[in-house]
């Protein structure tokens, strides 16, 4: 029986939480975990399904759950409840021309950082000293984002951060290889194949979602190099709604033009 394509992605982020927290604990605990799996669970059952009579997948609270509950850093447990709760209203809430904006999870962690850094800080940690584990979550999930057309946008994204991180080594005195360890922990891999390839808030065309996503690694070069701790997450919040908002202004643009021309 063929899997259905909607259950990869989830069952692609469990791997990596349970590869993650195995290899290197990366988990606060499953109470954690867990709470915030349920809370954006049932946010998107009470506003989608009973509020809007939507009947939509949960693939996608699930993986703004479970993201929320590997990215977040807390010693409390209510932000992993708000940031969730938080990451799916903005799908309903932030609306342009019927889109919603922000990639969830990436708008509710950066709320949280933003509006409570006493209580929240990002994940960190890294794979340690094995290789094998982001060896084999950044193979399945490439073949995971290749099966689904959204290849070209990771591997931009990443060939962007080297390139970038290349030239942050060459502007602050620090090592390329010290550049480039972000990329070896889950929180790299998270954002790598999920938030920056989510088809809700990304561009269509494939050669502006390679823009984009580029223009992504620009900005959270500089963000870095003013030692912004959270660059990844803040540049996504800034470049990923911009890109969209034009994108429909320029289709609506491109959509007048035959009117006026018979006019």
């Amino acid at each position: 029986m063929k899997l259905d394509r909607r259950y990869g992605p989830p069952l692609l982020i469990t791997l990596i939480l349970f590869g993650a927290h195995f290899s290197a604990g990366v988990l606060r605990g499953y109470e954690a975990v867990a709470l915030a799996i349920g809370c954006a669970l049932a946010t998107d059952l009470i506003i989608g399904r009973w509020l809007l009579g939507e009947k939509r997948a949960l693939a996608s609270a699930y993986i703004s759950g479970i993201s929320i509950g590997i990215l977040v850093r807390s010693l409390v447990l209510w932000p992993y409840a708000v940031g969730a709760v938080l990451s799916i209203l903005s799908k309903y809430v932030l609306r342009f021309r019927g889109r919603h904006l922000w990639n969830p999870s990436n708008f509710g962690i950066c709320v949280l950082l933003f509006l409570a850094p006493y209580a929240v800080a990002p994940l960190s940690v890294h794979w340690g000293n094995e290789l094998w584990p982001m060896l084999v979550i950044w193979a399945i999930g490439i073949t995971a984002v290749w099966r689904a057309g959204r290849v070209h946008i990771t591997a931009s994204y990443l060939l962007a951060y080297t390139l970038f991180a290349l030239l942050r080594s060459r502007m602050t005195g620090h090592t390329f290889l010290a550049e480039m360890a972000p990329l070896t922990g889950p929180m790299y891999q998270l954002f790598a194949l999920f938030m920056v390839t989510d088809p809700k808030t990304t561009v269509t065309s494939r050669t502006a979602g390679i823009a984009v996503v580029c223009t992504v690694a620009a900005v959270e070069m500089v963000l870095r190099l003013a030692e912004v701790v959270y660059a990844p997450f803040y540049a996504l919040f800034i470049v990923g709604p911009c890109a969209l908002v034009m994108e429909s202004e320029l289709a609506r643009r491109a959509a007048r033009q035959p009117q006026r021309a018979q006019g």
